[in-house]
């Protein structure tokens, strides 16, 4: 595991409890476990910009314990990326537990991907095959709470809903009795791809917890994140792509600022962010903002100079 100081400090932030937070009667405003993407040079970002909790990028347990290589590129962290809650994908209750022990020091908590609906995933029994599996889900967690000894370290579960919404209901209910710490729906099934979201779905789930669960799917602003928070009663609501597109969306922003862009070339810079990273989320930034001919002209460029240069001329910056 890489960082800046991973070995020597812990962030001070740690000691905020997310369950606490959701507690609190204010809107929980979550960065999604995105793959390639939800890395520290981004959520760095985010949090700049009214964000409260950030999830890693999915990894795979089993490769983030046989694998060195695996833990420094999949996981780097530092003082100030907190609350920070890691995501595993995981079939194997026993590398779960070994794979939260190893980031238990650096992180608020872990989440078991229960939801992501990719062929790969599901072929190798992860993500949302899972959610029809609540024994292996139960198992998991418990080995968990057994292996960690950190009572405050959280252990949550994102899921998809069923077709039939009972099923949903009795998978969350197992979830909660067995000692998840919350619930994270996203309000698709399986199939479901870009179909609209079901947020009346995500509101019975919620009548039926006592523990916290948090809406997600198709949030692009903060005025939608407060309607949906409204709507469903949840506790927080977690957005993916609105805030590639924007980071700062849970600040208010329509629309990405020109500030924003200049914070991400700097964070970026400083944490030597690999250029096709750095790249594609300046493009996700700035599809709003640009024209169809600039886009052409910017999505074409070829190195971190080309970049610089391009924006100091076209934006001042």
């Amino acid at each position: 595991m890489k960082s800046d100081c991973i070995r020597s400090t812990i962030c001070q932030e740690r000691k905020k409890d997310p369950i606490e937070m959701f507690h609190s009667g204010q809107l929980v405003k979550i960065c999604a476990p995105m793959v390639r993407y939800s890395k520290l040079a981004f959520r760095t970002l985010v949090r700049k910009y009214s964000c409260d909790l950030c999830y890693t990028p999915m990894i795979v347990a089993a490769d983030f314990i046989r694998s060195v290589k695996a833990r420094d590129s999949e996981f780097t962290t530092n003082q100030g990326d907190c609350p920070l809650i890691v995501q595993f994908a995981a079939n194997d209750a026993r590398l779960l537990s070994d794979a939260a022990r190893i980031v238990c020091p650096y992180a608020n908590g872990i989440d078991i991907n229960c939801g992501c609906p990719q062929r790969w995933a599901m072929a190798e029994g992860y993500g949302a095959c899972l959610i029809n599996q609540p024994e292996l889900v139960r198992d998991m967690v418990k080995q968990v709470r057994n292996q960690v000894e950190n009572p405050r370290f959280s252990v949550s579960i994102k899921i998809r809903i069923h077709d039939d919404l009972t099923r949903t209901v009795d998978l969350c209910r197992k979830a909660e009795a067995t000692g998840v710490s919350w619930i994270t729906v996203h309000g698709r099934t399986v199939e479901e791809r870009h179909q609209p979201v079901h947020y009346e779905a995500i509101k019975i789930i919620k009548e039926n917890m006592s523990i916290p669960v948090i809406a997600n799917g198709d949030i692009r602003s903060l005025k939608e994140a407060e309607n949906v928070w409204h709507i469903t009663g949840t506790d927080g609501v977690m957005v993916a792509r609105g805030l590639l597109a924007n980071p700062a969306m849970f600040a208010g922003y329509e629309e990405t600022p020109l500030k924003c862009i200049w914070d991400w070339v700097d964070i970026a810079l400083e944490l030597g962010t690999p250029y096709m990273c750095f790249h594609q989320h300046l493009m996700y930034m700035m599809e709003k903002i640009t024209s169809r001919q600039e886009k052409r002209v910017f999505n074409a460029l070829s190195s971190t100079s080309a970049v610089l240069d391009y924006l100091t001329d076209h934006y001042g910056i």
